[in-house]
């Protein structure tokens, strides 16, 4: 599932963002080599001080599996200051209407192979389409998107080719890097979820995502849980129910809930289950 996050919500989501930079810096400084920034495990540059906004895939446990970078193409940004060789001595496009996309990065370690859920090209397909929507909603027309050429390949395999490109193509660490042109129309997704078999809506909400981090954060903390076991059905009913509450009288009648079911657990999952809507309630 997708979260955008950007400087209004970013507050609520460090623990997110850190795992973002961490995966970024896996990916770009130690796969790709390419010369970035890398402290404390985390890639950041400059461009991250900007309030950019963030799309980012997370799987059914609440881990980073893809993101990507929106930065508007108005003020500074990766084409015209980083890649500017790339445009060969023109002017880099600048338009309130057209985003950059960069810093486009999957898991490839923590996912898996072939198209079903939880597979790198899900995730990856996934993540373009909650790009493409966003920026869509968002009234932009245009994404223009630094990439190498394994990107261009899997965007033209998965019905959604760049337009144009800009420029010309350049080295990039062990790669090389070329800038695409795609536009934020209807029938760019709709190829894109046709090749993905994706049809349902890719956006988790913030509550849904705040009650999804909780749990993870819980069956860290959890030595009954240390095997990261995926929540049960039943334990998924509580967190949603706990993630519903208004007032915190609902959220003690939820929790009266799970103490009335000790017959029905384990020890220690009663105690998981009571930690888990717990921390919902601390985080919200």
């Amino acid at each position: 599932m997708i979260i955008v996050v950007d400087g209004l919500n970013r507050h609520m989501f460090s623990e997110v963002l850190d795992e973002m930079f961490e995966l970024r810096a896996r990916v770009f400084g130690e796969r790709l080599g390419w010369d970035v920034n890398i402290e404390d495990g985390k890639e950041i540059d400059e461009f991250d001080h900007l309030d950019p906004a963030y799309v980012i895939g997370l799987d059914d446990e609440g881990n980073v599996v893809a993101a990507v970078r929106a930065l508007q193409t108005t003020g500074p940004h990766m084409l015209s200051d980083v890649f500017s060789a790339i445009l060969c001595g023109e002017a880099p496009l600048r338009s309130a209407t057209m985003w950059e996309s960069t810093r486009f990065c999957v898991d490839t370690q923590r996912l898996t192979r072939g198209k079903e859920k939880n597979s790198v090209s899900y995730a990856t397909c996934e993540l373009m389409i909650g790009s493409l929507e966003y920026a869509k909603n968002a009234g932009i027309q245009d994404i223009i998107t630094v990439i190498d050429p394994v990107m261009d390949r899997v965007l033209k395999r998965s019905n959604c080719a760049p337009y144009d490109y800009v420029g010309k193509t350049v080295p990039m660490g062990k790669v090389h890097a070329l800038a695409a042109l795609l536009d934020c129309t209807e029938e760019r997704i709709a190829g894109l979820r046709e090749f993905a078999g994706i049809h349902d809506d890719v956006f988790m909400d913030e509550e849904e995502a705040l009650a999804l981090l909780a749990a993870k954060k819980a069956a860290a903390q959890n030595p009954a849980n240390q095997d990261h076991k995926p929540l049960t059905d039943l334990e998924k009913y509580f967190v949603e129910q706990m993630s519903a509450a208004k007032t915190e009288a609902e959220r003690q009648d939820v929790l009266k809930l799970i103490e009335a079911l000790t017959d029905t657990f384990t020890p220690e999952q009663r105690t998981a289950l009571l930690e888990t809507p717990r921390a919902f309630a601390h985080e919200a």
